[in-house]
């Protein structure tokens, strides 16, 4: 099992200092800490996220505050996903992010572990047995003007959810149904999804975040669709928004279409696993859900 221990502490963790599962409200710290290192969160993750395993969201507390955090949130018995590696810049230094880390990771069990790696992390993480799969980039900017509305893009209704959440499964490693209906039905949340003869074959969902709007998922069976649900979201927005999406770096159509569209690189991550991920059909993936959850 990772646990980093090749990594040695910056310097002993000194004082009280304990680790907890952490409540909603920690979190909602904790997100504000990610909103401060311009990771640009969505502005109602956490009451999205947090459900999908309350168990798998820790914060460590030096004098009863909070002072580093991370999530291992466990999808299935096979796959977790691990994100949200944060502590309070007044408190880095101390080993405080390690031993959160330590404290935490077990609760991953034997499965394989995921997550997104800024450049600087990659060793560190590949000591912990993290192995590198491919580059993740994120795109931002003011999109271009709107394509050519088609039929085929539709909003996402109740009477749909359960047919998204089964096209979900097929792209994501584990089923996350009550995630992705709570995904698509979110305040400020906007949900398309493009019918093929009146089956799903593709959706996407945008979202406000600290600064703009933020795609993702975006899932579709072939660029056409992608591309569609691409502008229709767009569309929903004011022009001078900017929006970003997370590209997977494998995925050279999506890397054009969004480019196609007037967004740019601004920054990328590595994903990494700990050992066989669960088949999904990541051909599909045009934008993923988030660089904090998978």
């Amino acid at each position: 099992m990772p646990t980093l221990g090749n990594t040695p502490d910056p310097q002993p963790v000194t004082g009280e200092f304990t680790v907890s599962t952490a409540s909603l409200d920690d979190w909602h710290e904790v997100a504000q800490w990610a909103a401060d290192e311009e990771w640009n969160p969505g502005r109602g993750d956490t009451a999205c996220f947090h459900p999908l395993d309350p168990d798998g969201f820790f914060v460590g507390r030096r004098a009863g505050r909070t002072v580093a955090a991370v999530s291992v949130v466990n999808y299935s018995d096979a796959y977790a996903f691990l994100g949200y590696y944060l502590v309070h810049p007044d408190h880095r230094g101390q080993g405080l992010g390690l031993a959160t880390w330590r404290a935490a990771f077990p609760h991953a069990g034997a499965r394989t572990v995921g997550l997104d790696a800024v450049p600087a992390q990659q060793d560190t993480y590949r000591r912990a047995g993290f192995a590198p799969a491919h580059e993740t980039i994120r795109y931002a900017g003011r999109p271009l003007g709107p394509g050519t509305p088609t039929p085929d893009v539709v909003p996402v209704t109740r009477a749909h959810l359960d047919a998204v959440a089964d096209y979900d499964r097929r792209c994501f490693p584990a089923d996350r149904r009550a995630f992705v209906t709570r995904w698509l039905t979110a305040p400020g949340h906007t949900a398309r999804a493009f019918l093929r003869d009146g089956a799903i074959a593709g959706y996407g969902v945008l979202r406000p975040a600290h600064t703009g709007h933020r795609i993702g998922p975006l899932f579709a069976d072939t660029t056409a669709a992608a591309e569609a649900l691409f502008d229709a979201l767009a569309a929903s927005v004011d022009p001078a928004d900017e929006i970003s999406v997370d590209v997977p770096g494998p995925r050279h159509a999506a890397h054009t279409l969004v480019t196609s569209r007037g967004l740019t690189p601004r920054s990328h991550t590595v994903r990494m696993y700990t050992g066989p991920v669960p088949p999904a059909e990541q051909e599909r993936t045009f934008g993923v859900t988030s660089l904090e959850l998978g």
